[in-house]
């Protein structure tokens, strides 16, 4: 049965290989190596062709762990307000989810079109964190719908993993902040508890941080994520240690593409971890 394949989507899928390093076309039909071996040698009278030019390796990323502040305990910015007290009563998702949309002590909520909470599986072992909203999530009510939230499903896809059966993601801020600019301290201080409370309440095996601001806000780094990302830190929640990654922002990629080479470990990493553990 034929599929028509969109032609933009195939020239996407393309480039990803390509700039993941998977550099060597493959033909419809099956080649039989050993046919092709047995045949005799023939002399070729023209200029040999110029073999294709193996990529570089990469560096191996240090191994020590990720050097924190405060990798103990994930605190609660004393300027949180009455946010604390709202997060700590909640006792399931569905409450929680239910306190952040009716809360109105961020004023990020005035210009915003929706609450973004979450998406994905709630029983899954990975658990993504990105920075806030952008013009298509908020629209749409969920996180990472855009183009960057299109690479971040194939970047899932190519280790096995899916938002809806085996991912889980969210943000560090609710609300889009108005023409997409990085949220302030103070918007984050707000949505601290509420972020807390939603890691204690979802139990992940594994935490993947998308970009510097999770890194910052989630592991107390602040380090820019070129410098610290593939390098695995870890938070204490409610008495439980867990492992946290952090890796560039699907948006930092499509603006850099080369960096996918990079983020390519990153997710290896993330998938050789999530063997140990689960």
């Amino acid at each position: 049965m034929n599929q028509t394949v969109d032609p933009a989507e195939a020239r996407a899928l393309l480039k990803w290989l390509v700039e993941a390093g998977a550099d060597e076309a493959l033909g419809d039909a099956p080649i039989d190596r050993f046919a092709v071996a047995a045949e005799p040698a023939r002399v070729e009278t023209a200029a040999p062709v110029p073999r294709a030019r193996t990529p570089e390796p990469l560096p191996q990323r240090k191994s020590e762990p990720l050097p924190q502040r405060a990798p103990a305990s994930f605190a609660v910015p004393a300027r949180a307000g009455g946010s604390a007290e709202i997060a700590a009563r909640c006792t399931t998702l569905g409450e929680l989810r239910s306190a952040v949309e009716a809360f109105d002590g961020c004023a990020l909520k005035v210009t915003a079109k929706t609450t973004v909470f979450a998406d994905g599986h709630p029983d899954a072992s990975v658990m993504l964190i990105g920075e806030a909203p952008g013009r298509d999530e908020d629209l749409q009510g969920l996180p990472f719908v855009g183009r960057s939230g299109q690479l971040l499903d194939r970047m899932l896809n190519s280790i096995g993993l899916d938002r809806a059966s085996s991912a889980y993601i969210t943000n560090v801020i609710f609300w889009r902040p108005p023409g997409n600019r990085p949220p302030t301290p103070e918007e984050a201080a707000i949505c601290a508890p509420f972020l807390l409370r939603h890691i204690e309440l979802k139990q992940p095996k594994v935490l993947l941080l998308l970009g510097g601001t999770p890194v910052k806000h989630v592991l107390n780094v602040e380090e820019g994520i070129t410098k610290i990302r593939g390098r695995w830190g870890r938070i204490v929640v409610s008495g439980v240690e867990i492992p946290a990654l952090p890796t560039f922002h699907p948006a930092y990629l499509l603006r850099q593409p080369g960096a996918k080479r990079q983020a390519w470990q990153d997710l290896l990493s993330l998938k050789l971890k999530l063997r140990e553990l689960v």
